[in-house]
């Protein structure tokens, strides 16, 4: 079966529905319920199938990451852990720039090929971007989900599948 090699996921509206350097404000705590609140008591969330999806791909033995432009890197840290997803992710990208850079680390750190990656991300820039390193985009504007999730899967296979046929 042709599966990515590592599997890359930004944060802010692909991960969770808001951008963590302007919508939620630190500290962040825990309640005994395991639900996560800001300062102002307000409850951050992250997209319902998020967890569902990281918990497949980490126990079917994916390498997982993060790329993220986003300034708040020590919230948004914070947050991955207190979402309890420190688990899934062997690589982490968090810093403002361009993705560009933050694929060029994760391919150092991994060393798996640009096209053996899958990237979701929600802004059409970085589509753009990093798809001109030659990894395969999801452009998910809503969010992900179990079935943009497929989807991309989907979209890496037959990229995979044209090229092999291109080149034989």
């Amino acid at each position: 079966m042709v599966e990515p090699k590592l599997i890359v996921f930004d944060l802010d509206y692909t991960l969770w529905p808001f951008w963590v350097d302007t919508h939620v404000d630190p500290p962040f705590h825990k309640t005994s319920d395991g639900k996560v609140y800001d300062a102002h008591q307000q409850r951050v969330k992250y997209y319902k199938e998020v967890p569902d999806i990281l918990n497949h791909l980490h126990k079917s033995g994916f390498q997982l990451a993060i790329a993220s432009r986003t300034s708040a890197i020590a919230e948004a840290n914070e947050l991955t852990k207190l979402f309890n997803w420190d688990q899934y992710f062997q690589y982490r990208q968090i810093f403002p720039g361009s993705k560009i850079t933050h694929f060029k680390k994760l391919h150092s750190l991994s060393g798996v090929p640009y096209e053996e990656m899958l990237f979701y991300d929600d802004e059409h820039r970085n589509i753009l971007d990093v798809s001109s390193l030659g990894v395969t985009c999801m452009l998910v504007p809503d969010g992900i989900s179990q079935k943009a999730f497929q989807e991309g899967l989907e979209l890496f296979k037959n990229r995979k599948a044209k090229t092999k046929q291109n080149n034989n």
